[in-house]
């Protein structure tokens, strides 16, 4: 009798067999695209198309500093002029100088100077500027000299949004300000940040790169330009994990690229009582554009590992899990037999407690 009822009736499992899934690929009309990794499969398999994500990041390369700060608009000046002859028209008989502080560019780049009225400086370093200025007073004062001192404004300044320990808009003191010295002025990153990206919106674009490529690599310091706002974010992209393993959770990628057998050891590896190690899958979805008689030839396709061969641990050491697959580690057929095992085992220790 005990045997009769437990044919007819399916066991409880924590996690697909693999057979179940991989049949799939026998009906005439399959709904998803089996594909068993190995070696030679690789090479193909690594030139389809990424999901997920746009697959790299965008960053600027980095530039040789200018040799002087810009004056902006919104900018501070001063102006010390000094004028010696007698009856000057802009300093006193007891004074032989002038001094005209906090001078704000205007948002059509100009300063006011007495005598000359609105004259232009946006976009001039401090040295042209004060040249300028100078060649325009020798009409009026041909023995004058025009001394100058520039502060940035919030034109010249840059915004340290999140992700440091000070957040705030800090000032650019000249044009060589590098994106990891302001980073630094801003306290350096926060420690509680997973696997960082920084990111830098200047105008209508943004650009990315994760913290460790731009701390390893000097090309990729790039110099700040005022009105530029960098953020500090942990990178969100994460795999799921499912069935016989030592989690089930979504996982997030704690570096730039994962690969199967690397994604077994972060979620805990098989478990050994349960997992069925030749049937190890990752299910991944394709768009429609993505479909491609040379690529995935559907949308949803489910690749297999056999981690009980050579030749498929290495596949998996090779293969990229992608952010938003499903790494699924499949029942084993005995843990089944383990069950009807202990289900019998019960049944006649009950049947002797009664006789």
């Amino acid at each position: 009798m005990a045997l009769f009822i437990l044919t007819g009736c399916a066991m409880p499992r924590g996690a697909a067999m693999v057979s179940e899934v991989v049949n799939e690929k026998d009906k005439e009309n399959p709904s998803f695209q089996v594909i068993e990794v190995t070696r030679d499969a690789l090479p193909e398999i690594a030139t389809w198309p990424k999901t997920g994500w746009s697959g790299e990041y965008r960053w600027l390369p980095a530039k040789n500093a200018p040799s002087a700060p810009v004056i902006r608009n919104g900018d501070r000046i001063g102006l010390i002029i000094w004028d010696s002859q007698e009856n000057s028209l802009l300093t006193s008989p007891s004074e032989k100088s002038v001094n005209m502080v906090d001078l704000v560019v205007s948002p059509s780049g100009t300063v006011f100077v007495p005598y000359l009225g609105d004259v232009v400086v946006t976009g001039m370093t401090p040295d042209t500027a004060r040249q300028q200025i100078q060649d325009a007073i020798l009409p009026i004062a041909p023995d004058a000299q025009v001394q100058i001192t520039h502060a940035s404004g919030q034109a010249n300044s840059a915004d340290l949004v999140s992700g440091v320990a000070n957040p705030g808009t800090y000032p650019l003191a000249g044009r060589d300000v590098s994106i990891l010295s302001l980073i630094a002025q801003g306290g350096g990153i926060s420690s509680e940040l997973r696997n960082p990206l920084v990111r830098l919106i200047r105008a209508d674009q943004t650009y990315e790169i994760r913290a460790e490529s731009l701390f390893a690599d000097a090309a990729m310091n790039v110099l700040v330009r005022g009105n530029d706002k960098v953020l500090v974010e942990e990178d969100n992209r994460y795999f799921t994990a499912l069935g016989a393993t030592g989690t089930e959770q979504l996982v997030y990628f704690e570096k730039e690229e994962i690969t199967a057998l690397e994604a077994m050891s972060i979620i805990g590896g098989l478990s050994d009582s349960r997992a069925n190690p030749k049937g190890v899958l990752v299910l991944r979805d394709y768009t429609e554009e993505q479909v491609d008689p040379e690529g995935p030839t559907m949308q949803q396709v489910v690749f297999t590992f056999d981690l009980t061969s050579a030749d498929g641990l290495f596949a998996a050491r090779k293969f990229q899990v992608n952010p938003k697959d499903t790494v699924l580690a499949t029942e084993s057929p005995v843990t089944t037999v383990r069950t009807v095992t202990s289900l019998l085992g019960s049944v006649v220790g009950l049947t002797t407690t009664v006789q």
